[in-house]
């Protein structure tokens, strides 16, 4: 199957993106004015190497292990040719927010420095996985089902390859070719990936080629040196603002956000425009999905020029709610805290 290597396909404009190591980490302003999903030219980017160029006419999917009764190989036109589910689901980068650590806490944590940009919701179509695993008959001792990039090796650790539990790969999960009503661009998985709704990122494997299902725990640098226990990520907010945003004083102002958890759905968010010292409930309509994420709004009059600091505290219906402090992860993981967002307020 012949392929070619760059770095990122698609554009990533400065004034959507800011670039992060080997990613490209959405603009939180870029959502302003936006519907419920995350515009495929403004979806964040995260890439362990570079994006491959796959040609979908040669490609692959092999489904094989000793979990199953019989291996099964498809094209990508099987695949097309299955029924199909859509399904509005966030991916998020395990270390969206990584920063904060730093920034809020004093604790800086190694790895890419992400503000909260590393996530997006999407409409994703493909077949769920459940029914390729059913195809080849999966066994009740099936304990881990094992998902591989194409992308090129990482560093001498090879694939990216991040094994989920059988429970989980026969639940939810979507072997998607198809993003925001298009096929999947390069630099999202062309042309098929996982989308694992509630799991970290790492989860939901791009590129995918090879399925294999085990009757035993498999264990991977991706859940062992990488991503160790992190699976759901916790409740997170954002304001579509610029950080540092000018806003005028004397002027009724409607302050969006959007809010999200791996947990399940978010049932309530507040705000500060204080720095913490009151709060009140946002406003919320229209989609309220469990796997993506609950736009708000609010509306503010600042009277007072200077300097301002913004908070959104969202709480899901497992009664998680975000904390003032997030407990320091080794590797920047899983950052849930409230983000102290600074505005500045001037005359007009």
């Amino acid at each position: 199957m012949a392929h070619s290597l760059v770095t990122m396909v698609k554009p990533v404009p400065a004034s959507l993106f800011v670039l992060r190591d080997s990613g490209a980490e959405m603009r939180w302003e870029g959502m302003a004015g936006q519907g419920y999903h995350t515009p495929t030219d403004r979806f964040f980017v995260r890439n362990h190497t570079y994006t491959p160029i796959i040609d979908a006419a040669t490609w692959r999917l092999r489904v094989h292990g000793e979990g199953l009764r019989q291996a099964a190989g498809y094209s990508y036109d099987d695949l097309l040719a299955m029924p199909s589910r859509t399904i509005d689901a966030a991916i998020e980068c395990a270390g969206n927010g990584r920063r904060f650590y730093e920034t809020q806490q004093g604790e800086p944590a190694p790895g890419t420095p992400w503000g909260l940009g590393a996530v997006g919701v999407a409409r994703w179509r493909g077949v769920p996985l459940r029914d390729l695993l059913k195809a080849s008959g999966i066994r009740r001792e099936a304990v881990d089902v094992l998902a591989q990039g194409l992308d090129a090796p990482f560093e001498h650790y090879g694939r990216v390859r991040r094994p989920l539990p059988a429970d989980k790969a026969m639940d939810d999960v979507l072997v998607a070719y198809e993003m925001n009503g298009e096929p999947l661009p390069h630099d999202h998985g062309f042309p098929v990936r996982l989308v694992v709704p509630g799991w970290a990122g790492i989860a939901s494997i791009k590129w995918l080629g090879d399925i294999e299902v085990l009757t035993r725990p498999i264990f991977t640098p991706w859940n062992t040196e990488f991503y160790r226990d992190v699976t759901e990520l916790p409740v997170k907010s954002a304001f579509e603002l610029p950080w540092d945003a000018t806003l005028p004083a004397g002027l009724p102002l409607v302050l969006h956000g959007r809010s999200w958890s791996g947990h399940g759905r978010v049932v309530r968010v507040e705000v500060s425009v204080d720095g913490g010292a009151t709060w009140r409930t946002a406003e919320h309509h229209g989609h309220h999905l469990v796997r993506a994420w609950l736009p708000w709004h609010v509306e503010w009059a600042p009277n007072r020029p200077g300097r301002h600091v913004l908070m959104a505290r969202a709480t899901d219906e497992t009664g998680a709610t975000q904390p003032m402090e997030a407990p320091w992860h080794p590797q920047g993981y899983g950052f849930g805290a409230v983000v102290r967002h600074p505005v500045q307020v001037v005359l007009g």
